[in-house]
């Protein structure tokens, strides 16, 4: 019913926003006398910010068609390497012949799509062979393809990882931080030939006991059954996913600005303000970047509830008590695999000290293959995106990765 309720709300709007387009664009019509003036130019703003608010944003593409490597533009194509029903393996392939490390960028199911890591890929690209998890809108499956919960999330990784290969690293980043090092867990228990010669687990919720944040409490204080009446919902028609149980990308959106309310208005009412003064740079910005935050996703129930479960209210993973499919995942069964820890000193959404838990659980992993990074005066969104990442962060994954790749080790011995 909320759903139904959600999709008449926004067929409602239709006319409205039909009205505001063709409105804005008679207002910045360069003949019109009307437009340069600011009654003008403020009722375009607002039209302008009645369109951003009431649209329907769709899944972004990530626009990478180039890189830079050594000061040559190089071209890069995206391909598909793997798919399944709720999610594909993503290459992008650069037009070039390099032996550079393979990294594979696991992107979190937490209701943004993986273009969200657009600044994450292009600053690895001209270093390594990239791929990335590419998940699907669950209401985009037909109920015919079967349910996705976390041990099939786990399932889908370890899948990916053999059909890449031997000497595959991992980048996760944030919610993808726990299956992953589940997966790692399972693979270094039967020393699987593909187990990663390196993980890097960024901002993620290894254990979410350590400095709560108001997403952990949430988590904590109500009872499944209570996210269970609450926030899953049917997929109405004629949604190819329809009648399959979702948490909704609109109530995740919903959570992700209440959170940071008073920050969103804020931005909002620059937006504005920049939309009136003509400052289409500034305002071209801002825009970019809600444009993206607004694209959402649906999750399976499952996988929400499943997630909650395990992650944030028992805590099964820290405590050596998760069992998959039947296998016990025990972090005592890392002994090989460098592991990396990066956190932002400002992060509200996975604090202080959750990743970092990583390298704690890891008992039998040396302390010279432990590492931990905390960027000062970054938030959740900067570990991985902005002027933070591209100038410190990244530099110090990449030189992570290198330390620990294996074919690298070969290559320096032949030489």
């Amino acid at each position: 019913m909320l759903y139904t309720l959600y999709e008449l709300q926004h067929t409602a709007f239709g006319p409205a926003r039909f009205m505001a387009d063709h409105g804005l664009t008679l207002l910045r019509h360069p003949l019109n006398p009307l437009g340069h003036t600011t009654a003008g130019k403020t009722m375009a703003a607002g039209l302008d910010m009645f369109e951003q608010l009431t649209r329907r944003y769709g899944k972004p593409h990530f626009g990478l068609d180039e890189t830079s490597i050594d000061g040559r533009r190089v071209a890069v194509e995206e391909t598909i390497l793997l798919r399944k029903p709720f999610g594909q393996l993503k290459h992008f392939k650069r037009d070039c012949q390099r032996d550079d490390p393979r990294l594979l960028i696991v992107a979190p199911l937490s209701g943004h799509f993986s273009t969200l890591l657009r600044g994450t890929v292009e600053a690895m690209l001209p270093d390594h062979d990239v791929y990335i998890t590419d998940w699907r809108d669950a209401r985009d499956v037909p109920l015919t393809e079967g349910r996705f919960d976390l041990d099939d999330y786990v399932d889908y990784l370890l899948d990916w990882i053999k059909e890449l290969g031997p000497n595959t690293h991992i980048l996760a980043v944030c919610q993808p931080a726990v299956p992953v090092y589940g997966a790692l867990c399972l693979l270094e228990a039967e020393n699987h030939p593909c187990t990663p010669p390196s993980v890097t687990l960024m901002g993620g919720p290894i254990d979410t006991r350590e400095a709560p944040t108001e997403v952990n409490r949430v988590a904590t204080t109500r009872s499944l059954s209570w996210f269970q009446k609450h926030v899953i919902t049917l997929v109405p028609p004629p949604n190819a996913g329809m009648m399959r149980q979702v948490y909704p990308g609109f109530l995740q959106l919903a959570g992700f600005m209440t959170m940071n309310f008073g920050e969103h208005v804020l931005k909002h009412r620059k937006l504005f303000q920049h939309l009136i003064k003509g400052d289409e740079d500034s305002a071209e910005k801002t825009r970019s970047f809600y444009e993206e935050y607004r694209s959402v996703m649906d999750i399976t129930a499952e996988f929400y509830l499943q997630t909650i479960d395990v992650v944030f209210q028992r805590h099964l993973l820290p405590k050596g008590e998760w069992v998959s499919r039947g296998h016990l995942i025990d972090p005592a069964a890392v002994q090989k695999t460098a592991l990396l820890a990066i956190e932002g000193e400002l992060d509200d959404i996975s604090s202080v000290g959750q990743t970092r838990a990583a390298l704690d659980i890891s008992t039998n992993l040396d302390d010279s293959r432990k590492e931990y990074f905390l960027a000062e005066g970054v938030g959740h969104y900067g570990i991985f995106n902005g002027s933070r990442w591209r100038n410190v962060i990244a530099p110090r994954v990449k030189d992570f990765i290198r330390a620990h790749d294996q074919a690298g080790r070969r290559r320096k011995k032949a030489a």
